[in-house]
């Protein structure tokens, strides 16, 4: 039996179905003893749990709670994820399928309904389609309206619900008893079509919501790969053994072996190495690494081996702290409302409070066919109600706003990050990679005087150092075709840089300090330039032969040629722009300077930066988080609305809701208009779904009777409604040739 140690526990939540599940959930967690407070999401499908005294609740009695009102808790740490994710696969394969087969069925149903109205048995044929449609493939906004109803509450399963349900009982009681209407002098009209094409494009928004929810695990699921399954030990005698990652304990002294990743946090007591720590620092050049230096997991050794002592380990990791975060930022963020629910709600008490005053009205002034009038109004009210066009009002624009931006390089994964960009002030950046190219190159090589001979020694030096800038100039040696000359002799000086022998002559590379140590005089024209070059944040490195400086080489993380023009774009919209760096501040300076980012912050680590967009949320803006690495995720699952860089990491992309395909930073600008767009067409398409309403609604109660003797004929109330439905989808349509 498990029981809560730490104060605060976060569990998957399975088998719920819409907001009021949630709702359900929350208050029977929040009932159990010992729970001080709990909350559920309902958009990730996750529920945090917060104890009074760690230690006094198990997580057996938190399941068989939820379990006792129909939900379940996924309590087993190990395969939480693993148990969610099968779920939700599940969950999504259902509805895929109940789509799927209320569009098969209701397709001849319409052709029937709208082309041969009058064929033999044509609304038998109907019923005997509808009826699976509805109360099989549709049952679910039957359940959700019912959990609704028990809270006191409506939205647009309840509208779904009670006009697919009424279309369909009165039109199954017309089918059957056509004679009932034929006696009064009326058609037997049937709305088979309307309820089961209703069922069918309602389920095709839920599909696409789905899509968006069964991609949230996958970003912990790959940061939880990052930690290795097991790691060498070396044990009292120096041997080696290898052992689970749950075995290690604090104190234990483990071997890493280049390429390998570090299995937890901990202190080197032998050997040296460079590890690439930009899933922390989001830095790309790797850090030197020698005894008494921290390590931390999930980062990568480069190329030499070395023991350390454990020191934290499990959950006490910095990964473990970063895993956990990004679960609470995801869980923390409540859903936004869908503007149709909040409709819904208001709407549907008004049509039903209509439809029921139609009838009475007509009981009391109808004359001797009171009870026909009455009866066929009030439920013409409640059909013409029907949500078709207030159905596809939200999905058509999503869609074809979804499809704009892939034309643009913006891959929306999320329609309620597409609904709510249009409201973002204020921008947060990460530097490296986002405003930045992310790797380091040569941005300048100055000769003193010639250069013939020493370029290729100066190409075999870079080739044979392991410090990791050394790659960079090679790379850009290489590529002007240069060949490396032949080394004599070759030595690394520690924190230095390099000493070499070619054709007799003692070649130097590396820092200042190596060159003064030699006696290398600094002539000052290119003093002055190393200088320069320095206050832009260029790291500067020296080359020379014996005593005499041959060149300085300048290497800097070069910035996107696109970037100054997207900041700027973004300060024109009225966008407050912020850029976070785990760099030094001098660099942030420098950066911000050249692309006009007026507000920066410096050696940032990846909770601060999730604290910095809460702060920047806490104080009412609307922000919007870009970046592309793994320090990032933890900031990207917290804002508003988060965008990664399409060539960053794959953690990175999947806790994003868009993803920019290009690294050019013009494209944020972009999803920021098309989201403006595509918010604008969803409003106008809900003023013609609800112009239909406003005007149809009165018209099929009756208003015009006592004026002109006229009461609307179901085929025109038909006919009305699939208009509205054409004129929604047409106005989707026009966003395609919008320009962004």
């Amino acid at each position: 039996m498990s029981i809560a140690t730490a104060k605060k526990d976060i569990f998957p939540v399975l088998e719920m179905t819409c907001a009021a599940c949630a709702v359900s959930v929350e208050s029977i967690l929040k009932a159990v003893p010992g729970v001080s407070d709990a909350g559920v999401n309902f958009a990730n499908q996750s529920a945090w749990v917060e104890y009074e005294k760690p230690g006094t609740v198990t997580y057996d009695t938190l399941q068989q709670a939820v379990r006792s009102i129909g939900y379940d808790l996924v309590i087993d740490k190990e395969r939480e994820e693993e148990v969610k994710e099968a779920s939700q696969r599940r969950h999504y394969e259902a509805v895929r399928s109940r789509t799927i087969w209320s569009g098969l069925l209701s397709l001849p149903i319409v052709v029937i309904g709208m082309f041969f109205m009058d064929m033999p048995y044509g609304n038998w044929i109907m019923m005997a389609l509808a009826t699976p449609v509805v109360f099989y493939f549709g049952r679910n906004f039957f359940v959700n309206a019912w959990k609704q109803a028990s809270h006191r509450k409506a939205n647009m399963d309840t509208l779904v619900a009670l006009s697919t349900g009424i279309a369909w009982v009165f039109s199954a009681f017309n089918t059957i008893y056509p004679e009932f209407w034929h006696q009064r002098g009326l058609h037997a009209h049937v709305y088979f079509e309307a309820a089961a094409v209703v069922i069918a494009f309602i389920s095709l928004g839920k599909l696409l919501e789905e899509k968006a929810k069964s991609n949230t695990s996958a970003a912990i699921r790959k940061l939880i790969g990052l930690q290795p399954k097991t790691v060498l030990l070396v044990d009292a005698q120096g041997q080696t053994m290898e052992i689970p990652i749950a075995a290690v304990k604090a104190g234990d002294v483990l071997l890493v072996k280049p390429g390998e990743r570090i299995p937890v946090d901990g202190e080197l007591t032998g050997g040296e190495s460079y590890v690439d720590e930009s899933m922390i620092s989001g830095e790309p050049v790797p850090v030197a690494k020698q005894a008494g230096d921290k390590v931390f997991s999930g980062t990568i050794n480069q190329k030499g081996s070395f023991r350390f002592k454990a020191e934290k380990v499990g959950s006490d990791t910095l990964l473990a702290q970063i895993i956990r975060m990004v679960q609470e930022a995801q869980g923390s963020k409540a859903p936004v409302q869908k503007l149709v629910d909040k409709i819904a709600g208001v709407f549907v008490p008004v049509v039903i409070g209509i439809a029921l005053l139609t009838f009475a009205a007509w009981m009391v002034f109808g004359g001797e066919h009171a009870f026909t009038h009455a009866l066929l109004t009030a439920v013409t009210v409640l059909v013409i109600a029907c949500p078709c066009a207030l159905g596809l009002a939200t999905p058509t624009a999503i869609m074809v706003g979804v499809g704009k931006g892939a034309e643009n390089n913006i891959l929306i994964r999320d329609a309620e990050s597409l609904e709510l960009a249009h409201k973002v002030n204020a921008v947060v950046l990460d530097k490296t990679g986002t405003i930045t190219e992310g790797k380091p190159v040569v941005t300048d090589l100055v000769w003193n005087g010639g250069k013939a001979a020493a370029e290729g020694v100066l190409l075999a030096l870079e080739q044979a150092s392991e410090h990791p800038l050394a790659e960079a100039v090679a790379l850009h040696l290489r590529g002007t075709g240069l060949k490396a000359a032949t080394l004599e002799q070759f030595e690394s000086v520690t924190a230095r840089g390099v000493r070499g022998r070619a054709n007799g002559r003692t070649y130097l590379v590396g820092n200042k300090q190596l060159m003064e140590e030699n006696g290398v005089q600094i002539p000052t024209q290119l003093a002055f330039e190393a200088g320069r070059l320095q206050e832009e944040a260029r790291t500067v490195i020296y080359y020379a032969e014996n005593n005499k400086l041959l060149a300085i080489l300048a290497i800097a993380d070069k910035i996107k040629d696109s970037s100054r023009e997207a900041i700027a774009a973004l300060h024109k919209s009225g966008i407050e722009v912020y850029m976070l760096t785990g760099d030094n501040a001098h660099t942030a300076a420098a950066v911000s300077a050249q692309t006009g980012i007026k507000q920066y912050r410096a050696e940032v680590l990846p909770s601060q930066k999730a604290d910095f967009v809460k702060e920047l949320q806490r104080s009412g803006k609307v922000v919007a988080m870009v970046g592309d690495g793994i320090n990032d995720s933890q900031a990207l699952a917290q804002a508003d609305v988060s965008i990664a860089m399409g060539k960053g990491s794959d953690i990175a992309m999947d806790v994003a809701k868009m993803t920019l395909i290009t690294s050019d930073l013009n494209s944020i600008p972009k999803a920021l208009r098309l989201s403006r767009q595509t918010v604008r067409t969803v409003r106008q398409n809900l003023f013609w779904a609800f112009i239909y309403n406003v005007i149809g609604i009165p018209v099929a109660a009756g208003v015009l009777f006592p004026v002109n003797g006229f009461l609307l004929d179901p085929m025109i109330a038909g006919a009305a409604m699939a208009l509205s439905s054409v004129s929604v989808v047409a106005n989707s349509l026009r966003l395609k040739m919008a320009k962004l």
